[in-house]
């Protein structure tokens, strides 16, 4: 079975007159399945296997009528692709960089040309093959990336690894702007309010979508061919009785040099107990019924990052005789609010997603006498319990879930159960096209 096109006649057995290039021969297919990359030689065919990962495979030293080809052995190059470098600045299909071939069941033969087009695909079971002049990467969800204009988003919900498969021939273009939020701390045994998680974001500068008043303009991180690991930060525990302990920490978020630090735990009950934990956003403080002054707030951004990835927690309110309430946790952009009730701070709100949302707000403060209601919670940050219709006491609800809130504060005279921060997240944009 053969075709003509132009001066190239194809052969299913591999056969290529490469007239233009003043070369007749054929492919000798290798029968040895590749599952790793290695350098090619001229004349030879290569069955890749990418089932256990990418392959990169190196072109020779480019000489006019040169012929290589490789195909798809288990049909997975869409889940792991193929990378082909030519040596040196020696081009493919008329671009210095490096080809990606990302399609399920293709297979593809390269001649070398000339210094101009370098080495041209001229038989492609599926489309034209050319070097690519933005970055390839895979990951998170969706794992090719999800499509807004001229970019692609990777989200990370769960720990992952950003692989990087390609770059482009302009290394302007090989960056990767970032939000990494981490896990929010929870809400103490009695009263205060969890912490946001760090919150850490940058955007291009001119931006190209509307970043988070922590938006660092023109920081995004410069990437290479591999794999980046992603960590997600845990959702920090729920303080409880019956000590009325502090609400834990949150977990710790990371993607390449950006670290966000977990929220702090709201305070509990006990003397030792009543201070806020300090983390990326510091968690709100708790008082004894009747005290004018008590535990101190956890402070915000620790350790300290610019800009700051969070803000403090703050003290309770109480009237000294009939009326208590637990500081909130700060947030990203604010800190826990003082009153009745008290307020999480602010989170951040970004369209890095393509959708504006509020991440990393602090958790609100509990209610002690009285059947009150509890602090509100913002950005993702659970409300805190509402106070005793004795002899109840009422737990605060929990963060959002991905959105690195922290957990709302127990209510009563007693201990009462505080709520588990939010988990964090990790969002990947980057230019893919123009």
């Amino acid at each position: 079975m053969s075709g003509k096109v132009g001066d190239n006649v194809f052969r299913a057995s591999g056969l290529v007159k490469a007239a233009a290039a003043g070369r007749t021969g054929t492919v000798d297919w290798v029968t040895t399945v590749k599952t790793s990359s290695f350098t090619a030689v001229t004349a030879k065919g290569y069955f890749c296997n990418t089932t256990s990962g990418t392959i990169t495979v190196s072109l020779p030293a480019g000489v006019a009528g040169s012929i290589i080809s490789v195909a798809d052995y288990a049909r997975t190059w869409d889940s792991n692709a193929v990378t082909v470098t030519a040596d040196g600045s020696e081009k493919i299909g008329g671009i210095a960089g490096s080809a990606t071939l990302s399609t399920e069941g293709q297979s593809v033969t390269f001649v070398y040309i000339d210094g101009t087009e370098g080495w041209v695909n001229v038989q492609d079971s599926t489309s034209a093959v050319a070097a690519s002049t933005y970055i390839v990467a895979t990951g998170g969800t969706p794992c090719a990336g999800a499509e807004c204009g001229d970019y692609k988003i990777h989200t990370f919900t769960g720990p992952g690894t950003l692989c990087i498969a390609s770059l482009s021939c302009g290394p302007a273009n090989n960056v990767v702007d970032y939000m990494v939020v981490a896990g929010g701390g929870g809400g103490g045994g009695y009263l205060g309010g969890g912490g946001a998680g760090g919150y850490r974001e940058s955007v291009p500068s001119p931006a190209a979508w509307t970043g988070s008043p922590l938006a660092n303009p023109g920081n995004a991180r410069p990437v290479s061919v591999q794999g980046y690991p992603i960590t997600i930060g845990a959702a920090g525990a729920a303080g409880g009785p019956p000590a009325g302990t502090q609400g834990g920490d949150g977990g710790t978020s990371t993607f390449s040099d950006i670290t966000s630090a977990g929220g702090g735990g709201g305070a509990g009950n006990s003397a030792p107990t009543r201070p806020g934990r300090d983390g990326g956003s510091g968690g709100g403080a708790s008082r004894a019924p009747g005290c004018a002054t008590d535990g101190t707030a956890g402070a915000g951004n620790v350790p300290p990052v610019s800009p700051p990835q969070g803000s403090a927690g703050n003290t309770g309110y109480s009237d000294q005789a009939t009326f208590t309430t637990g500081g909130a946790g700060g947030g990203a952009t604010a800190a826990g609010a003082v009153g009745s009730p008290t307020t999480g701070g602010a989170g951040g709100t970004s369209s890095i997603n393509a959708t504006p949302t509020g991440r990393a707000g602090g958790g609100g403060g509990g209610s002690g006498q009285n059947p009150s209601s509890g602090g509100i919670g913002a950005d993702g940050g659970g409300n805190g319990g509402r106070g005793s219709d004795s002899p109840s006491c009422h737990t605060g609800t929990a963060g959002g879930c991905n959105t690195g809130g922290g957990g709302g504060g127990g209510g009563g005279t007693n201990p009462a159960d505080g709520a588990a921060g939010g988990s964090g997240i990790v969002i990947i944009r980057y230019r893919y096209t123009t």
